[in-house]
Formats: C-alpha cells, sequence, structure tokens
C-alpha cells in the first residue's frame, strides 16, 4: 500500500522535458532527471517480478518526458517520448529515488559498466 502521509505540493516538468521538478508537502524538493526516471521505472518491463528479473536499460541519455498522467490521489503514470508508458510512480517512490538518486544512480552506473553498457 503506498504511503500517503508523502504527497507532493508541485509536479513541473522542465521546458526541455529533461527534469521533473517535485516539491512534496514535506518541504522536500527534487529535481529528477528524465533518464533517471526512465531506467529506474517501477514498471515490471524494467523491475521485473522479482530482483533477479530486473532489466538493466541503457542508452536513454536522451529520453525526455512527453506527458504525466495522474492514477488516483496516489501516483503518476510518466509517458516518455520513447514510448514507455508502464511505470506508476508512486509519491513514496518519488520521494525516495529524489532521496537517494545519488546512490541510486552509482548502483545504476556500476551495474551499465559491468554489463558492457552504455548510457
Amino acid at each position: 500500500m503506498p504511503d500517503t502521509t508523502v504527497w507532493p505540493t508541485e509536479l513541473r516538468v522542465s521546458r526541455d522535458r529533461r527534469t521533473l521538478k517535485v516539491t512534496f508537502n514535506s518541504g522536500e524538493s527534487f529535481d529528477l532527471d528524465a533518464e533517471m526516471l526512465r531506467v529506474l521505472s517501477p514498471s515490471a518491463e524494467v523491475q521485473g517480478h522479482s530482483p533477479e528479473q530486473r532489466v538493466t536499460v541503457g542508452g536513454k541519455q536522451d529520453v525526455t518526458i512527453s506527458e504525466m498522467v495522474p492514477v488516483g490521489n496516489y501516483a503518476v503514470r510518466i509517458v516518455f517520448d520513447d514510448r514507455h508508458d508502464s511505470g506508476i510512480y508512486t509519491w513514496s517512490y518519488l520521494a525516495r529515488l529524489g532521496r537517494e538518486k545519488d546512490a541510486l544512480w552509482a548502483a545504476y552506473l556500476a551495474e551499465l559498466e559491468e554489463k558492457g553498457m552504455t548510457r
């Protein structure tokens, strides 16, 4: 069940469509890169149905956000220009991405390198 104690007071896509600014009711504010949102999508296509099934997504350095579609009062579906649109980003997941983005990004880059893939 999603964390209902955290919700955004602002969701704004930058003019170049490469960054999502999220400000939460707690006062926390994060700028989340479209590439990071895409490669760490919470979709089953990326995350799999177990950690062993997780897919490393490369080649998304130039991806942009095409659209955001509200999902109830707990999430947003982000549509990217590469047509990926199955990720439901709960407010708590967006907060986690913001709080842990440096560590998550470093782990992603290490995973790419280990697999011989590029951004």
